[in-house]
């Protein structure tokens, strides 16, 4: 799975959380790190926050579904933008879940074996 997180604290407490879990993670801070990081890894769920630097979630979440063999990636977005505009657009960007932060570890642990 890849966590894509500019704040780097909240990245790898997560990924920790996730790795003590038994799942293999990978950790991105930006959104062209995501876009490569997916290309290789071949992640099954995509943790995405939507405020990067350089590149936003929206358009991360569009490169990747883009990738051949990345089209059916489960992207959930866990991020700090709570409106309905930021959730309408994150479903149009190809994203399945949009979660407000802070999310209890727990519960994003939970999606992981949750069918699509």
């Amino acid at each position: 799975m890849l966590i894509v997180e500019d704040n780097i604290d909240a990245g790898r407490s997560l990924a920790y959380f996730l790795r003590d879990v038994g799942h293999q993670v990978e950790h991105a801070i930006n959104g062209y790190a995501a876009i490569a990081i997916a290309r290789n890894l071949r992640p099954d769920i995509v943790f995405l926050d939507l405020g990067l630097p350089g590149m936003d979630g929206f358009t991360v979440a569009r490169e990747i579904k883009r990738e051949p063999g990345l089209e059916k990636v489960r992207i959930v977005v866990v991020t700090g933008y709570g409106q309905d505009e930021y959730r309408e657009r994150a479903l149009k960007s190809g994203c399945d879940m949009h979660l407000i932060k802070p999310v209890d570890p727990k519960t994003l642990a939970s999606l992981i074996d949750f069918p699509a």
